[in-house]
Order: C-alpha cells, then structure tokens, then sequence
C-alpha cells in the first residue's frame, strides 16, 4: 500500500538508496626521468612543475637537484640501475653526456625513449668524433687532426706556425682537458695515459684561432623534427669557465646571426639532435664563424632566457623530449645579461649575501644552485634584463658581486 500523500514510507518499505555516482578521472602525468642530479636537472624541475610534468632523477648522489626533487641514487654506468629507472618514466634525458653508449644503447634495444639518443650523443661525447662528424656535415670548424703520439702532434705543430689546441677526447669540459702546446712534450702525461686502460685512442689537435670572441647558438629539436632557435648570443670566458653571457650578442649583424643560425640548424637536423643543442662557435678575426664545441643539453649561455625569452631552454627541452610543440623564443626585453657566481664567498654564508643583493639589486634576478661554495665552482648565477645594455650589465654584475669576496 503507498503512504498517504505528503508522508513517507516506513524505512522498511523503502527500496534501497542507489550508491551515489562519484565522478573519476585518470590524469595522464608525463614522467621524465633526468640522468645526473646536477643544476641542470634542478632548472629543469620549475618548468615541469609548470607543465604538470613529474621530473625523476637518477644521481650518483644527493646533490643539487635531490634538494627539490624525488631522486635516485645510483651508478648511470651499470645498465641495471639505469634500465630500472627508465621503466619508472616516459622518457630518458640528461643533465650530462657521460652516460656509455653501451647502456644508452640497450635502453633504446628494449625500446625506452631516450632523447637525445645514442647516435646523437655520440658526437657530444667523443671531440674526435665530433670532429669527424661536424666535417662530415661540411660544418665550418678549426683545421684539426687526431694524433696518437708524439710524432703526429709536432708534425702537427710545424704545420700551423708552431702553437696549436690539444684536448683529451672525452671527459674534458669548464676548460679542463684542455692545453695551449708549443711542443709535443707538453702532454707528454697525456700521451702516456693514452694506453693505460689497454684500449689505445688519440688526442684532438687543432689549429690555435685567433677570434675577437666567443658566441653560442642554442637549437632546440623535436623527435617529430620541429626546431626554434634563440637569438646567437655573445659569451665571456674566465680561466676556462663561463663568466658572462649577453642576449643577443652585440653588435651581431644579420649576416653573423644567420650563419650562426645556420650552423645550429644544419647540425641538430645532420647529427640528429633531440632536446636543445648548444653550439659554441668563434667569430674569428678573419671574418669566419667556426665550431669551437657541442652539448646535447641545456647548457650555461643558455641560462639567460630563463628570465630574459618567453620559452626557458629548460621548458623548451622537457617539450623537446616529450616531442611536445616548441615553445616560442622570441626576447621578452632588448638585453638580458647573465653573469655567472664562481667560487662564492669566503667571509660569508651565501644566505647572508642574498638579501643584501636583493636590496642592493631588486631587479635582479638570482639563482642559486644549492652548491657549497670553492674556488672556481659555479655556485649560481645573475640575469638582469632591460632596455639599455650597460645599465643592464652594470645591474647584473653589480648582483653577482655581493656573492664574491
């Protein structure tokens, strides 16, 4: 029998409740799994969070980025410890090119993303190589040779006015591996090195270039083939480090920043480049444009377009990998200058330093690494952007100071 109108049934009588429908979703998280754990992996981790990508590192140790990050410890030269990693993420990328090939090439075997892959990073890993690779492109670079004793360097030297380049081909980077020789006996140690593992090699000489300065041209490529560049930009050295970046290079004439855009492109295209590729390059003082170096990674003349281009090199990378588009690279002011923080200071924590260089420089724009502080160790660094090139320069040094003795 039904109640009377206005009244309910007896709970008894009543037919069950339906269970309430709660909506579900399942989020779709891109994963990329960084190999190293240096400051590089750490300014890739703003920009995932921005994008909703989960970053994981594998690192020899706790260092810069497992100060932010979710972080594995373990050896990137055993393909165990790499292959587990790989299976937690989408995609494998890097924070350095030390990763073996015989590793990288497993992970590709059993099917893992790996950007950039093995033929790519090959050319980063070996100078020889590079060499080899960028000549075979019909790439401008230094007349070069591989020698593998003395002989072949001094032979060498009495063809090019007696002074050249010898670099180790593999390991060398922030100007380490790196000599200025007048005479074979200069490396002398490095000669003997050569078979100390049984293996053999060669080292990399090459002509001594006289250049009015240094410039970088930053790539970035998609696996689908997708490519932007940033403006070339102009780079100062100090013992062998970076010191000072400016964005765009001064006084770069367009015929300057179309070969250098050229070049960038022809070898992210010809060597099969996926991420961003930095290409370091002498202007020389004969009007040439030659390859000094390659790195298949964010890398250091990059870090002004953090605050200086609409699209970071680090965002612009984890899109590359993920074979996302690219953003735009365009400059958000005229000049950003970054100046690189070597060594820090020894009278003071670097905590004490920041706010007075916050105060003293409100717009500046200041990135410490999470490194302790040692001579010559880049520990952070500075971007100031503007209208007026010294102003900005003037700005941006002025900031890095406070972190120096």
């Amino acid at each position: 029998m039904r109640p009377p109108p206005g009244r309910s049934a007896p709970a008894a009588d009543r037919p069950p409740a339906e269970t309430p429908r709660v909506a579900s979703r399942l989020v779709a998280v891109l994963r990329v799994g960084v190999v190293g754990g240096g400051q590089l992996a750490r300014m890739m981790i703003p920009p995932a969070i921005e994008l909703g990508i989960v970053i994981r590192v594998l690192a020899e140790d706790e260092g810069m980025a497992a100060q932010i990050a979710a972080t594995q410890v373990g050896d990137y030269r055993d393909l165990d410890t790499v292959l587990a990693f790989a299976e937690t993420v989408d995609v494998v990328t890097f924070d350095h090119e030390h990763v073996p090939q015989t590793v990288l090439r497993e992970l590709v075997a059993r099917g893992v993303a790996v950007h950039p892959g093995p033929d790519a990073l090959q050319y980063a890993q070996d100078k020889i190589r590079m060499r080899e690779g960028l000549t075979a492109l019909g790439v401008p670079v230094p007349d070069w040779a591989a020698v593998t004793d003395a002989a072949g360097l001094q032979a060498f030297l009495d063809d090019h006015g007696g002074a050249a380049v010898v670099k180790t081909a593999r390991g060398g980077y922030d100007g380490k591996g790196v000599r200025v020789v007048r005479s074979a006996s200069d490396v002398e140690d490095w000669f003997a090195a050569l078979d100390e593992d049984g293996r053999g090699g060669a080292l990399l000489v090459e002509e001594l270039v006289s250049f009015r300065r240094e410039l970088a041209q930053l790539v970035a490529r998609r696996p689908s083939g997708e490519t932007t560049l940033w403006p070339v930009v102009e780079t100062v050295q100090q013992d062998g480090v970076c010191a000072e970046v400016f964005a765009p290079a001064p006084g770069a004439a367009e015929r300057l920043a179309e070969m250098a855009a050229r070049i960038g492109l022809q070898i992210a295209e010809g060597l099969g480049v996926t991420g961003v590729l930095a290409v370091e390059l002498f202007e020389t003082d004969d009007d040439r444009i030659l390859v000094n170096e390659l790195a298949m990674r964010p890398h250091n003349s990059g870090h002004w377009s953090i605050d200086g281009s609409t699209t970071s090199q680090f965002e612009q990378h984890l899109r590359a990998v993920l074979d996302l588009p690219l953003g735009a690279t365009g400059v958000r002011e005229p000049w950003a200058v970054m100046i690189n923080v070597l060594g820090g200071p020894e009278t003071a924590t670097l905590d004490e330093r920041l706010p007075l260089a916050l105060a003293d420089q409100p717009e500046a724009k200041v990135h410490l690494y999470g490194k302790s502080p040692r001579p010559g160790r880049k520990i952070g660094h500075v971007t100031v952007t503007g209208d007026d090139l010294d102003d900005v320069t003037y700005r941006a040094r002025a900031a890095a100071a406070f972190f120096r003795d």
